[in-house]
């Protein structure tokens, strides 16, 4: 339950319903009738045989030193949405979700398809920020952040976030709020939240009571956009009139379901979304670790690869797990890894 002085915040933004949740500024409606709901079931149920790998996958081992080697602006994805973005000598993390499953049981079903990470959680170095894009488990996650939070200086959250934070020890003196559109510069850095089309909550009983965001990070020569969870919409359009160009864009590519398309993208709408942003190079986020949809689990990044190609965009880089992208380099991971 938020504080009668968060409140009163969250009613100041657009975004804030007189039934004090947070809403769409488009109709996105999720199919929940019985009939689907007990389909989903069914599904879920039965299972996809090709719905994770058959293997550990891949991954690469980063080493973390406390100084960076150099100062070229470059990122590490760890699967899923989970990524380092290393940016003008500022160490950032997104979405840092480095537990073995993204649910509140972690004894049931969804298991990271990798058997680690590409590093130590404890030998992590200092963390000049830390960005989430909603509170949903798979991009917010207990365990991580109660392991992390010493060694961050900055959380910058959507609405309504820090109060998770702050109830997991987090001090509230270094956590910011944003709503869409609010823009912080920060020790050299220009950072933005930005809409998505999704949602919120944790349990049964408060969904929509926090903010989803996408971000946009800037630094002295370089522009990233981060698209959190997002179904497809007018607003990439948006924010790539207000933003853009990015030189590099992290999208959200897996985990959709003609049941919940208002919330997640097909790949082909990554492709489209990319290009309303004005992105340069592309990443594609939100597959490769967990199974939480009934699609294959290279289905996301067969199909991006050749909706990108179909579309005369090139720029496309398929890094593995803990392989780090060089973001003004042309020399950029392309291999087809999961075959």
């Amino acid at each position: 339950m938020a504080s009668k002085e968060r409140l009163s915040k969250y009613e100041q933004s657009e975004n804030f319903s007189h039934k004090r949740k947070f809403v769409n500024r488009v109709p996105t409606i999720m199919e929940n009738s019985f009939k689907e709901t007990v389909s989903i079931l069914i599904d879920f149920i039965k299972g996809n045989p090709n719905g994770r790998p058959k293997n550990a996958i891949p991954i690469e081992k980063l080493k973390l030193s406390d100084h960076p080697n150099d100062t070229q602006p470059k990122i590490t994805w760890f699967g899923h949405s989970a990524l380092l973005l290393e940016l003008d000598e500022k160490r950032i993390l997104l979405d840092p979700m480095f537990g073995g499953a993204p649910t509140p049981f972690p004894i049931f079903g969804i298991k990271r398809y990798s058997k680690g990470l590409p590093f130590i959680i404890e030998d992590l170095p200092t963390i000049d920020i830390v960005i989430i894009s909603h509170d949903h488990y798979d991009h917010l996650d207990y365990g991580s952040i109660r392991k992390i939070k010493e060694k961050v200086k900055q959380f910058i959250v959507p609405l309504g976030v820090g109060s998770h934070l702050e109830k997991w020890g987090v001090n509230p003196e270094i956590i910011i709020e944003l709503d869409w559109w609010d823009e912080l510069h920060h020790e050299g850095l220009k950072i933005a939240s930005t809409p998505a089309r999704h949602f919120s909550g944790r349990s049964l009983t408060d969904r929509d009571t926090t903010l989803w965001c996408s971000w946009v990070i800037k630094g002295e020569d370089t522009n990233i956009f981060f698209s959190g969870d997002s179904g497809y919409g007018p607003h990439f359009k948006e924010i790539g009139a207000k933003y853009g160009p990015f030189d590099l864009t992290l999208m959200e590519c897996g985990q959709y379901d003609r049941r919940w398309a208002a919330i997640h993208m097909t790949p082909e709408e990554t492709v489209q979304a990319h290009l309303d942003v004005k992105g340069k190079i592309m990443i594609p986020i939100h597959w490769g670790a967990f199974t939480l949809a009934l699609h294959d689990w290279t289905d996301p990044i067969e199909r991006v690869t050749k909706a990108a190609q179909k579309e005369r965009l090139l720029a496309i880089s398929t890094p593995r797990i803990g392989e780090t992208v060089y973001i003004d380099s042309e020399d950029y991971p392309r291999k087809v890894w999961w075959k």
